[in-house]
């Protein structure tokens, strides 16, 4: 039996949408891609994340509450964006809200990934902001011990020099930590 990969849908948020502050320029084709994806997975393998203020902020963290209030107080800049929000929804993906940039300092989340770790499956990263939070989510994960893929046209930065960035990073980390995949790639890979 193949090992069950644990699918990361980090952040995809209405903030991110074009013609928004933090707009991604390929936001909608990665939300496309990891639609794909979630085509082929079961609903167990796939855990969605949402980046929202933090509580109780504790050093920068105060400064960026004060910087993006504006962001921090519009309830649907935050909510998930359409059609996965609404794909979260039916589909009862687990969705977890964070309020620091890596996926993995929330204990459902980490301990999911392990889980698939010790199974012998891979962290499977797609969503936003890839310089911010897929990155740093990235990072963690492989202080744990996971094997990352990272699905590069499922996952989106704030332009195309940051978003190539992030990926040349993770390459620098390969194969020995993780996989830089296309979408078509990781479902072919799986389909074998």
């Amino acid at each position: 039996m193949k090992p069950q990969d644990l699918i990361c849908v980090i952040d995809v948020q209405n903030v991110y949408l074009p013609g928004e502050q933090w707009a991604c320029p390929t936001m909608q084709t990665a939300m496309e891609n990891i639609s794909c994806i979630l085509d082929h997975a079961a609903r167990d393998q796939v855990l969605f994340s949402r980046f929202v203020k933090p509580v109780n902020p504790f050093g920068r963290w105060n400064t960026y509450n004060e910087k993006y209030q504006a962001v921090n107080d519009d309830a649907w800049l935050n909510e998930l964006a359409e059609p996965l929000k609404s794909r979260q929804k039916a589909d009862r993906y687990r969705l977890c809200d964070k309020s620091v940039y890596s996926l993995m300092k929330v204990p459902e989340a980490r301990e999911a990934a392990l889980k698939a770790t010790a199974t012998g499956g891979r962290l499977v990263l797609t969503g936003v902001v890839a310089e911010c939070c897929v990155l740093s989510t990235a990072f963690e994960a492989i202080d744990l011990g996971c094997e990352i893929i990272y699905i590069t046209d499922a996952v989106s930065g704030l332009d195309e020099a940051k978003e190539s960035g992030s990926a040349l990073m993770l390459q620098g980390l390969s194969p020995v930590h993780t996989q830089l995949l296309t979408t078509e790639e990781y479902l072919g890979e799986n389909s074998r």
